[in-house]
């Protein structure tokens, strides 16, 4: 086959990249920086982005969908937020094109410069925040749960398919509450559904914690944030949810009557997960063949490849798999039968391993006489010749199998890949010579933060929500500590 990608031991980034590319998953676009998502790879994010769905409408929440473009002074409203976006902004100038004079296409025309320019949306605090002005004027305008689908603009220098692109999908969900303690709630429970959708549909593993000051979304108090470890060491923020306070509402003026007939700034939060989750699914998985899928996110779960010489052989095939199709698909399991006389079976068999097809059925005239059939596992490359009778209950049961040992293989491997170290110097060490997360004590200022990153590239991941509740001394200056926090180089 000539899709042959370039091993993970070889180069990592070379063949994350190769992978996204020959499993038509994405490619980069003529605009530098931002990516076309095929057909194969919009599947997947169609499947991420069903199950999110139905996980934040069970929590209450509705989708409503706010404007691509915002005024540049709305940015400036709020200050923490403006500074942690303006480098990342892509401006609107102008509104008309006219010919060139000279004959050379399309110019600007300098006369339609607009009065005030416009933002491509970075996101939508502003524009949300502007308009929830208008909605809510009483505690029983209280609370509103809106969450919007959408694209994003940060002009990005160094990108990479759906890890970091100027233009990328996502969801933000934008909450106002009447209190404190309700918005603290709503932050938390995001955080905690990102982690159940990471865990149990993508089987990728996940830290949750607080974000440092310095590592905190523009504007917010308190971020939250789960973070997974990818194969080659590194951490991946896998999405974060935001404590935000009342500093939108006090920029944008958004106050409501509380039940005590008092004047008060709403309390709000945000929270997102975006085509980033494509990349950790690539990379948390897969190995030197393609994708490794877990099935719950896989477009094609089983498929089917008959191998025949005439079509008569075909024909007697097709009439032993048409039922079983149908029963697999009635367990909601989607399936392809694969009778396409324009590749041989060998080439189809790597085509599907490189897809990353949990399931994968061989068929020929010997197995219909024999009453069998061949499955082969993408997670563990392992085949088996099993009856046809009941097969398709076989492939049930095996669909969880898969999805719990790709977990698991993840589990283990960030378990290996977490240590502890109480010195700096086997911190640097260990850092180059074994990577992953490391659990060390800091002293809680923002110097040292800066310090360990400037010397080591590594980042505080995160301040875990379940830790260990051992005292300590920061591995760099020495002073107290009340827990460990999580160090990892990342993405």
């Amino acid at each position: 086959m000539a899709k042959v990608l370039t091993s993970r031991s070889e180069n990592y980034s070379q063949w994350y990249n190769d992978l996204v590319i020959k499993a038509d998953l994405a490619e980069n676009s003529p605009v530098r920086g931002c990516m076309i998502i095929k057909p194969y790879g919009y599947a997947i994010w169609e499947k991420i982005q069903a199950q999110l769905d139905k996980m934040f409408k069970e929590t209450g929440h509705q989708n409503a969908y706010f404007p691509l473009l915002i005024p540049k002074s709305f940015l400036s409203k709020e200050a923490d937020h403006v500074e942690g976006f303006a480098k990342e902004c892509a401006v609107v100038t102008h509104y008309r094109l006219k010919n060139d004079p000279n004959g050379k296409g399309v110019i600007v025309d300098p006369e339609a410069k607009l009065e005030e320019e416009l933002i491509i949306r970075p996101t939508s605090e502003t524009i949300i925040w502007s308009t929830y002005k208008n909605w809510i004027q009483s505690y029983r305008d209280l609370p509103i749960l809106c969450n919007q689908w959408a694209n994003v603009m940060r002009w990005e220098m160094r990108t990479r398919l759906f890890l970091r692109t100027s233009e990328f999908l996502w969801q933000e969900g934008h909450t106002a509450h009447a209190t404190k303690e309700e918005a603290l709630i709503e932050t938390k429970q995001m955080v905690d559904i990102y982690g159940e959708f990471a865990e149990k549909w993508m089987s990728v593993p996940v830290l949750k914690g607080h974000k440092t000051e310095s590592e905190r979304f523009a504007g917010a108090l308190d971020t939250y944030c789960i973070e997974a470890l990818m194969q080659d060491g590194k951490a991946l923020q896998a999405g974060t949810s935001h404590f935000l306070g009342q500093n939108f509402a006090k920029a944008f003026d958004v106050k409501f009557t509380n039940k005590e007939g008092k004047e008060d700034y709403v309390w709000a939060t945000s929270w997102g997960v975006s085509t980033r989750l494509m990349g950790a699914l690539v990379m948390a998985h897969s190995d030197d063949n393609g994708l490794v899928l877990p099935p719950k996110l896989a477009p094609i779960q089983v498929v089917i490849v008959p191998i025949y010489r005439k079509a008569e052989e075909l024909e007697k095939i097709s009439e032993t798999i048409n039922p079983i199709v149908a029963k697999l698909k009635a367990k909601g399991i989607s399936v392809k039968f694969d009778d396409s006389d324009n590749r041989k079976p060998g080439w189809k068999f790597a085509e599907y391993e490189l897809k990353g097809v949990p399931v994968r059925l061989a068929i020929g005239a010997r197995d219909l006489e024999n009453g069998t059939i061949e499955l082969a596992r993408r997670d563990t490359l392992t085949k088996e010749t099993v009856s046809i009778e009941g097969v398709e209950d076989l492939i049930e049961n095996l669909m969880e199998e898969i999805q719990n040992s790709i977990f698991q293989k993840a589990l283990d491997f960030r378990t290996e890949k977490t240590t502890k170290v109480d010195t700096y110097e086997e911190f640097k060490e260990l850092l180059e010579s074994k990577t992953g997360f490391f659990l060390a004590h800091w002293d809680g200022t923002a110097e040292t933060e800066e310090k360990i990153q400037t010397e080591t590239k590594a980042t505080i991941r995160c301040i875990p929500f379940e830790g260990d509740g051992e005292e300590g001394f920061c591995m760099v200056t020495g002073k107290p500590s009340k827990q460990r926090v999580v160090f990892a180089k990342s993405y």
